[in-house]
């Protein structure tokens, strides 16, 4: 026996600050005070690694036949919870040092949050170092029976009601390891059950590396498979281990598993659910991938490691070069995560680009599931190529409404004398295709992509550019730059009797008269081939269907801009318009023909605004040709039978 063992009990005071911490641990409502399971569990599994260290460098340690396990112990009738470990343990003076101190200077940062702003966080607990003081969460006596793994060391009891003292006592027949025995609180008696035991460690504490035994049963049976080889892990394992990570009953689309050495080491396994949650109104609490360090959970939920849009992403980081106890705030600085952070992102999306390639059906059902948030990635301009490479439209040279291709495709067949990439909105395909803005596009052969969901007003001018080219919308394209694209069916080289242009623009400038501030101005049109009028966009300003989602959003946004009104020269009813103001420039009947003309354009371009003055417009036009035909045609009335001719009288006898 040491000189230490042979002495009375020896009492001590916790320092200022682990006093002060003790005080809020104990005094403070948590609301999840199952952390405390996580935190002894990791100094648990910290000492089993130093004894393994020991043994791998060829060092003796005492008891060195005890297998390397943890144990945990319920008693629900005397209200205790016990952990023992076969790890490396703790001398007289670790214990003083180790649980009297604190040694962290992010524990100090702890303490002062908790006093300072009165916050009341359990998710603060673990990741500024607390460790085990987080057991006075739960308990109202801890015991702590220790034996270092030196040879020569005796073994030790440390005893505190957590109140600013403990006292350590010798202990006899100890083995090596530590035990620690919570006397637990009334209002924590759950942590004597084993359910609630059970749920903590399974939450917290699966993938620790050292078996975890309730009883005979051990708890922690899933494998970190991250860790491992991907040729060692078979695919049934890896679905497995998705409906487990993520709690759904489906399995993966796909999934990414790399290991990566330089400038860090860290593992990562990632997977895309066939399901996306968020459009069966589901929240997005459950974001983010599961951070390990050192196999230890440290933020179920760590949306730093990925950005928004690939939030659909399930699955575990782990680093063995962060800090345990790293902070949600150190987390976005910290140099190491912003590399984790950039490598992972770029071979997701890498993977994501392959699968597209090599499984385009797989890719298509991630696609209709994930796309919508994926899209919310034009704006990140550091992966913005690669995010872009990921798209997918309909265009008008899909068969229907169910195909899609990428921008890449849509690239490769442009028209060699195309210069921009356009696209047009709608609230569907069918919307689009009748919209006279694209005719000359379809004449001519030159594809145009549909995007029908709102966002794709966003993202398709947020992109701005692909593989060199503008994106522009195709009711603000410049149609000149394809006047050396000839039509498909020869439209261009059709002798169609014209008007004189400048009777036209003669027509166009009354036209605007009767009109007003409703257009911007009005002139012939080069892209209309079979429709009279088309409205089209300033090529200065937003189009039109991104003014329309402004003014669903704010009502009290400003109201659309007023738009350019092109007409086709080559129409008849623009034709016969020209013939009534050759007659009289101020014809009553023209203005109405305007009006109902423009009444149809706004239709097309879905820019009615006060429908039932165009109703009425539409009916006044109706009822006003009417008695002109009739003043100019009479009604043929139905022909009137003639009447039988009446049969002669027969001649009399005589």
């Amino acid at each position: 026996m040491t000189d230490k063992q042979t002495q009375k009990p020896e009492k001590f005071k916790f320092k200022a600050e682990v006093s002060q911490l003790l005080d809020i641990l104990t005094h403070s409502l948590y609301t999840h005070r199952d952390v405390f399971i996580r935190e002894l569990i990791s100094n648990s599994s910290d000492a089993l690694d130093k004894v393994r260290f020991k043994d791998v460098k060829g060092e003796a340690v005492a008891d060195a036949d005890q297998a390397l396990e943890i144990h945990i112990e319920l008693d629900k009738d005397n209200n205790t919870f016990t952990i023992r470990d076969t790890g490396i343990g703790m001398t007289h003076d670790e214990l003083v040092k180790n649980i009297g101190t604190i040694a962290r200077s992010g524990t100090t940062e702890f303490v002062k949050m908790l006093a300072e702003e009165n916050q009341k966080d359990v998710n603060l607990i673990g990741r500024f170092g607390v460790g085990f003081y987080s057991v006075f969460m739960a308990g109202e006596e801890v015991e702590i029976t220790t034996k270092s793994g030196d040879p020569d060391e005796p073994g030790w009891q440390w005893i505190s009601d957590g109140k600013g003292a403990f006292q350590i006592n010798p202990a006899e027949n100890v083995k090596r390891g530590t035990t620690i025995k919570v006397s637990l609180r009334e209002d924590a008696k759950e942590f004597s059950e084993e359910y609630s035991v059970k749920t903590a460690i399974e939450k917290y504490s699966s993938f620790v590396p050292f078996p975890v035994f309730m009883g005979k049963e051990q708890v922690n049976k899933i494998a970190a498979i991250w860790r491992e080889p991907k040729s060692n892990v078979k695919e049934d394992q890896y679905k497995e281990f998705f409906k487990f990570i993520a709690h759904q009953g489906d399995d993966p689309v796909t999934w990414l598993h790399f290991s990566a050495d330089v400038p860090l080491q860290f593992h990562s396994l990632l997977f895309v659910p066939k399901t996306n949650l968020e459009l069966m109104g589901f929240g997005r609490e459950d974001d983010g991938v599961h951070l390990f360090v050192k196999r230890v959970l440290v933020d179920a939920h760590a949306k730093d490691l990925l950005p928004p849009y690939l939030r659909f992403a399930r699955g575990v980081i782990e680093s063995d070069d962060l800090p345990l106890n790293i902070s949600r705030e150190t987390l976005q600085e910290n140099p190491y995560v912003i590399k984790i952070r950039n490598t992972v992102i770029k071979r997701f999306l890498s993977h994501l680009q392959e699968v597209a390639e090599k499984k385009p059906e797989d890719y298509l059902e991630f696609w209709k599931q994930h796309g919508r948030i994926v899209k919310e990635g034009y704006n990140d301009y550091q992966h913005k190529d690669q995010v872009a490479e990921l798209f997918l439209f309909n265009s008008s040279k899909c068969a229907d409404e169910k195909e899609l291709i990428g921008l890449s495709t849509y690239v490769e067949r442009m028209h060699e004398k195309q210069e921009e990439i356009l696209f047009f909105s709608g609230p569907s395909r069918e919307a689009i295709e009748s919209n006279p803005a694209i005719e000359i596009f379809k004449a001519k052969g030159i594809e145009v992509l549909y995007t029908t969901d709102p966002i794709d007003e966003f993202v398709l001018p947020g992109l701005m550019m692909f593989k060199e080219k503008m994106i522009k919308s195709a009711d603000q394209a410049d149609i000149t730059k394809l006047e050396d694209v000839k039509s498909e069916d020869n439209a261009d080289e059709k002798d169609e009797k014209a008007p004189d242009k400048k009777d036209v623009d003669k027509l166009a400038r009354r036209i605007k008269d009767i009109l007003g501030d409703r257009v911007e101005t009005v002139k012939l049109s080069e892209r209309l081939v079979d429709s009279p009028a088309v409205l089209v966009g300033s090529s200065n300003a937003m189009s039109g269907q991104m003014e329309k989602i402004m003014q669903m959003m704010n009502k009290d946004a400003a109201p659309p801009s007023a738009k350019i009104m092109e007409i086709n020269q080559k129409h008849p009813i623009i034709a016969n318009m020209l013939t009534i103001y050759q007659k009289d420039t101020k014809s009553p009947l023209l203005s109405k023909l305007v009006e109902g003309l423009y009444s149809s354009i706004q239709i097309l371009d879905g820019t009615v605004e006060h429908p039932q003055v165009m109703a009425a417009s539409i009916q006044a036009l109706l009822s006003e040709t009417l008695e002109l035909t009739l003043k100019t045609k009479p009604v043929n009335k139905a022909p009137q039978k003639k009447a039988a001719p009446a049969k002669k009288a027969a001649p009399k006898k005589k």
